[in-house]
C-alpha cells in the first residue's frame, strides 16, 4: 500500500517534467490534504466510543507475512481502550485512564506500566483519544485508493519505536491502519463491524490481576507523586 503511493508519487513527477500535468493537480493535492486531516480531527474529536472486530498482520522488511492475530476493540475517550486477542493465542491490552496492563492468559503473566508512559508518541496515544493527542503528531499528506482516504501521521517523537502510521477511511469512517517501525516492519489492521458513540460497559476497562498470574511491574496509583 505505501509502496503504490510512492508510485503514484513519482508518475506525477514525470507527468510534470513533460508538461503534461494538469495546473490545477496542486490544488486537487491540497483538497485530499485538508480533507485527510479532516477526518483524522473529526475522529479524535467526535468518537467517543468505538467497538469491533479487528485483524493484524505483521508484515516484515522483507514483505513476508510473520504473524496473524484476530480479535476485538473497544475505545471509551478519553484514555480507556481493551484490545483483545482471540488468535492466535489469547492476550489482553487493557488501558484504565491510569495504567496499560498486558495480561497474556497461556503464559499467566500480567506486565503493566504507567500509561502516560507506556502511550507516550505512540500510535494509541491517538487511538484513546488523550487530550494532547493531536500534538504529538503532524501530518503528512493524504492520498485516495480504491474510495479509501489514506492519511499519513509522523510523530514529533520517534523514541517510541515507530516512524509513521496511515490512517484508512472509508465512507468518513476508520477502517485500516497502518503502522512502520523503525526495524522497517510493517502492522496492517482491519476493522469490521465497527459500532461508533454506543455505550460500553465500564467494566471492560477495568483490570484485576489474576490469583495465579505474576505481576511484572509497578502500577501508578492516584495522587501518588514523583520522587
Amino acid at each position: 500500500m505505501a509502496k503504490d503511493y510512492r508510485v503514484a508519487g513519482q508518475s506525477l513527477y514525470l507527468l510534470a517534467a513533460l508538461g503534461l500535468a494538469c495546473a490545477c493537480q496542486p490544488a486537487a493535492a491540497q483538497t485530499v490534504d485538508d480533507a485527510g486531516e479532516a477526518l483524522v480531527n473529526d475522529f479524535v474529536e467526535n468518537v467517543m466510543t468505538l467497538q469491533g472486530r479487528f485483524e493484524q498482520s505483521l508484515i516484515s522488511a522483507d514483505r513476508q507475512v510473520q504473524e496473524r492475530s484476530s480479535g476485538t476493540l473497544e475505545i471509551d475517550r478519553p484514555g480507556r481502550f481493551r484490545w483483545t486477542y482471540d488468535e492466535p493465542y489469547e492476550q489482553w491490552l487493557v488501558a484504565d485512564g491510569l495504567n496499560v496492563w498486558s495480561y497474556d492468559v497461556d503464559l499467566a503473566q500480567v506486565t503493566v506500566k504507567p500509561q502516560a508512559e507506556a502511550l507516550a508518541n505512540t500510535p494509541a496515544l491517538l487511538l484513546g483519544g488523550a487530550d494532547d493527542a493531536l500534538s504529538q503528531f503532524r501530518f503528512d499528506g493524504s492520498f485516495e485508493e480504491h474510495a479509501t482516504t489514506w492519511v499519513r501521521m509522523v510523530p514529533v517523537d520517534t523514541s517510541s519505536g515507530f516512524e509513521r502510521m496511515e490512517l484508512g477511511f472509508l465512507g468518513g469512517a476508520l477502517s485500516r491502519m497502518v503502522f512502520f517501525d523503525n526495524l522497517e516492519q510493517t502492522t496492517v489492521i482491519a476493522l469490521y463491524e465497527v459500532a461508533v458513540n454506543e455505550p460500553i460497559d465500564d467494566a471492560r476497562f477495568e483490570f484485576v490481576v489474576p490469583d495465579d498470574a505474576d505481576l511484572v511491574g509497578i502500577p501508578a496509583v492516584v495522587g501518588a507523586s514523583s520522587p
